[in-house]
């Protein structure tokens, strides 16, 4: 299994050459081909009192500048296109929805690998993706880069997080061409007795990755006084981890369009790269 189609979610200028970048790096290695895919988002328009009526003005300025994004992220994605002679292409649909609108769903839906940038809390913007519901519309494995991670490196070590869930299976799976050239994998399960764990959970998802020539082992760890969340992220750091693993997955039918705590947990302060699969 390769990632024969990857697609690039560009949402903002400023994290588009990161995204761009860590998109083709990925593609060069299978000959994948790359979507750079974008949504001008149009913000809220004012409304003119007494009458409620949409400011002209306004609407054409914030039009502007969006279309201004627009432009300014297709020329990046372009740039660095020509820069790795890959095959690729350029897809932007304007829409008041922003990622959530039937076009752009349609596009990641057909995707191997969808690549997106973790949001920089010092730079809000509307035009930042939604990663939680694009994951659960899309249906497709999304890799997200930390902001603090701006240039691609080889992805060596890797920190599967183990629960035994459909969810965590099926990111498992769909990380299957990083695994395989990985120097180490890590299956790691948090509190096993807890969360109602086989104990042979573990052992039979390793053994099926043997099968595929990945280099596994497993490791467990209580949690104690402290969250699943930091007790990852402890070992995401003491073990220098490139890419984390893990399903994104819900508690309850209530919560279905929102991700579990210890998934947000690490979403917010994430520092290695993360697939996400639901």
């Amino acid at each position: 299994m390769t990632y024969k189609t990857v697609l690039a979610i560009l949402d903002t200028a400023d994290n588009s050459v990161a995204v761009a970048d860590f998109a083709f790096a990925i593609a060069a290695e299978s000959g994948a081909h790359v979507i750079g895919l974008h949504a001008e988002t149009i913000s809220a328009v004012p409304l003119v009192a007494p009458m409620e009526i949409p400011d002209p003005v306004a609407v054409q300025a914030l039009q502007d500048m969006a279309h201004s994004e627009t432009m300014a992220v297709e020329r990046i994605f372009r740039a660095k296109a020509d820069a790795a002679s890959l095959s690729s292409e350029w897809r932007s649909f304007t829409t008041s929805t922003g990622y959530g609108s039937a076009p752009l769903i349609e596009s990641a839906r057909s995707a191997d690998l969808l690549i997106a940038s973790q949001a920089d809390p010092a730079n809000p913007s509307d035009s930042h993706v939604d990663v939680d519901n694009f994951l659960f519309d899309t249906g497709r494995p999304v890799l997200i880069i930390p902001y603090i991670i701006r240039q691609p490196k080889p992805i060596k070590r890797v920190l599967i997080a183990w629960n035994g869930s459909k969810e965590a299976a099926r990111a498992t799976f769909d990380a299957l061409p990083f695994l395989k050239t990985a120097e180490a994998v890590e299956i790691f399960s948090v509190d096993p007795v807890e969360t109602t764990l086989p104990l042979t959970s573990g052992t039979e998802i390793a053994a099926a990755l043997t099968r595929h020539g990945v280099k596994t082992k497993l490791s467990t760890a209580h949690s104690v006084d402290k969250s699943a969340s930091d007790v990852i992220e402890n070992r995401l750091s003491d073990n220098s981890i490139d890419l984390l693993v893990m399903g994104a997955y819900t508690h309850s039918w209530l919560w279905q369009m929102i991700f579990g705590g210890t998934t947000r947990s690490l979403l917010q302060s994430m520092t290695a790269l993360t697939l996400l699969s639901r």
